[in-house]
């Protein structure tokens, strides 16, 4: 597996599951509003094949993505799976006929879902699975125990369907919840330079070894955010999307990154922001955006 410089170095999930800190987010090879098949499928394939020939060995994805589109994918497409490739699903929500995003939390739906993303991915056993709590409208967080559903994947990984167990969309105290039933490897919450509600669990989560992974990395911003960051790029040549990447690599040891594009340019544009190194002043400059 060639590597495209240090793809930020390594983290190991579980203790057990190298990855390269910078990794790929699926979930845009789907169609439209995450659904049905890409616009171009020979380009969805092409962008897979070149991240792994890059080196990342840390794909997210999801058996809801398309439904099924996004599985079956990475399926024709790197099947046989390269050694030390970790693929990272999620469970916990299914697609409506509207394309909706509904809540999927019964025993009887998680166990469908591993088995589905056993199927489509074409592997005995999940890498890590994220029980993903989202309520109706995909609003987040969704107060409450997660003790059931958690433990029906806790469960399915002492029959060794899934290797590790991870948690998306939780509150601290949820957090806390999942850990008491199993060991947690991951947290895969909102977190980007503008949204840092998270700030309190990234911290936990490097201070106790255990992954942080932000989605939307470059969204809402305000105008005054969006100014500071564009000037911060221009000084340090390189794009807002790749300074708001270096950014997060910086903030904790334990972030993975999890980008995801369908353009092969941009992935290739992602992947090069893990060299980025931001000096101390635009640092200082980005962390005031969170106070704007």
């Amino acid at each position: 597996m060639a590597t495209n410089a240090t793809l930020g170095g390594t983290f190991d999930l579980g203790g057990e599951l190298t990855v390269h800190r910078m990794g790929y987010g699926a979930m845009q090879l789907a169609g439209p509003g995450v659904w049905g098949p890409p616009r171009d499928r020979e380009a969805a394939v092409a962008v897979l094949r070149e991240a792994v020939e890059r080196g990342v060995n840390h794909l997210d994805t999801s058996d809801f993505y398309g439904p099924h589109t996004v599985n079956t994918l990475i399926r024709e497409a790197l099947h046989p799976y390269p050694e030390g490739l970790r693929i990272v699903t999620k469970v916990g929500a299914r697609r409506t006929p509207d394309k909706g995003w509904s809540p999927a939390l019964s025993a009887e739906e998680l166990t469908a879902a591993v088995h589905d993303n056993l199927r489509h991915l074409g592997v005995d056993a999940l890498d890590v699975v994220n029980l993903r709590l989202a309520g109706e409208n995909a609003e987040y967080p969704v107060p409450g125990s997660l003790a059931e559903p958690f433990g029906v994947l806790a469960d399915l990984r002492q029959q060794g369907l899934i290797r590790h167990l991870g948690v998306s969309h939780v509150t601290a105290e949820q957090f806390d919840e999942a850990r008491s039933i199993a060991p947690v490897v991951c947290v895969q919450n909102e977190y980007n330079l503008a949204h840092r509600g998270a700030d309190a669990l990234v911290d936990r989560c490097a201070a106790e070894g255990i992954a942080f992974v932000p989605y939307f990395p470059l969204g809402g911003f305000s105008p005054l955010q969006s100014g500071v960051l564009d000037d911060c790029a221009r000084r340090v040549g390189a794009t807002p999307m790749q300074v708001a990447l270096a950014w997060l690599l910086q903030r904790s040891p334990t972030t993975l990154l999890i980008p995801g594009t369908s353009s092969v340019a941009h992935l290739r544009e992602n992947l090069a922001a893990a060299d980025l190194v931001l000096p101390g002043d635009v640092l200082a400059d980005l962390d005031g955006i969170g106070t704007h």
